[in-house]
């Protein structure tokens, strides 16, 4: 059974202009996403709170319910190939939604300058890593890995692309880190002084400096990461996962499928479901690594470089400043907030955090 999201985060009236503007769907352009997907007639339409980068929304028709999604941030045609994979998914156990095709056969109708793409409806949550019973984390874990084997056996089948013998993740040098800080600092400078979220992101990124600049030795060597690689999810965290009577019943949001390092997931999948409120919950990485390394045994060493890889990525990126201040986009100007809170906490006890990662803590 496939699954989208719980009721309880459905949001009907929208005050903010921006996220009005993301939310709307002009008449005429719902009207020929219904004959694209042969849905019948639309008696409800509700947006979707949870997701930052696409919009998605709950169609209630006279022939069912389903959950639409607008493509924002991906390229349509790498969507099409990465939608293509999931019913191969699907037949292999793992939970995944594969998408309602149109009346032509594709899985992407572009209407209005945007693509969308359908999938069916069934109720589940959303559930933060920090409310996840030991055992489910450990599960979790599991989960991952499973999915990760299975995307190892489904890539040739499902038309993806091989995967080369080796993959780089260059690190960005401490120099240029400073040079994006230096770029914001002088934009907040610039605007009004009783922004709230301008007077952070200044203090921010002074302390971002301070940081960087005592820290820079401690920056990745190489830029090959340890340990296997192949095909991964690419945002594997708690807003792309559904929960149902205890259990996972579907893993969402298929846009940033791609080669990668398996420890470089792993890690990043722990930092956004269990470093939350400024602070790493290390039982639960513990946890999970043992829960995935049930499965895929990735050696500690591994875990350690893509922990320390992922740690100087956070030092050294401003993508949601990006986002607020060269697209006028301000979905993530909370995660900035927690990831600064973190990135310190995180720095503080670095040794012991990546202990934690490796299953030695």
């Amino acid at each position: 059974m496939c699954a989208w999201a719980a009721d309880s985060r459905i949001v009907v009236g929208v005050t903010d202009a921006n996220v009005a503007d993301r939310t709307h769907i002009p008449v005429g352009d719902l009207a020929a996403l219904v004959e694209a997907f042969d849905i019948g007639e639309v008696l409800d339409r509700r947006h979707l709170v949870d997701g930052l980068m696409n919009v998605n929304w709950r169609l209630d028709t006279s022939v069912g319910r389903y959950a639409l999604k607008r493509v924002t941030d991906v390229p349509i045609d790498r969507l099409r190939r990465n939608l293509a994979v999931l019913p191969v998914l699907v037949s292999r156990g793992v939970p995944a939604c594969a998408p309602l095709p149109t009346v032509s056969g594709d899985v992407i109708a572009e209407v209005g300058g945007s693509g969308y793409c359908l999938f069916p409806w069934s109720d589940g949550e959303h559930v933060r890593g920090i409310d996840l019973s030991l055992p489910q984390v450990s599960e979790l874990g599991a989960h991952l890995a499973r999915l990760h084997a299975a995307l190892d056996r489904a890539a040739e089948g499902a038309g993806l692309p091989a995967v080369p013998a080796s993959v780089a993740a260059e690190a960005t040098e401490a120099g240029r880190a400073v040079q994006k800080a230096d770029r914001f600092a002088e934009v907040v400078s610039a605007r009004s002084a009783d922004d709230a979220f301008d007077m952070a992101v200044s203090t921010a990124l002074r302390e971002r400096k301070l940081l960087l600049d005592k820290h820079a030795h401690l920056s990745p060597e190489g830029d090959v990461p340890m340990g296997p690689h192949g095909w991964t999810h690419g945002d594997f965290q708690y807003r792309n996962l559904l929960w149902a009577g205890g259990e996972l019943v579907a893993i969402l949001d298929w846009d940033r499928l791609g080669i990668r390092p398996y420890a470089e997931e792993v890690v990043r999948t722990a930092q956004v479901q269990f470093g939350v409120q400024g602070v790493f919950h290390l039982d639960r990485v513990s946890a999970f690594m043992t829960g995935y390394r049930s499965v895929i045994p990735l050696e500690p060493a591994a875990l350690v470089d893509a922990a320390r890889r992922l740690w100087w990525k956070r030092m050294t990126d401003f993508w949601q400043l990006e986002f607020h201040y060269d697209r006028g986009d301000r979905s993530c100007d909370d995660l900035f907030l927690a990831d600064e809170a973190l990135l310190h906490w995180w720095t503080e006890r670095l040794d012991t955090v990546e202990q934690a990662f490796a299953g030695t803590a």
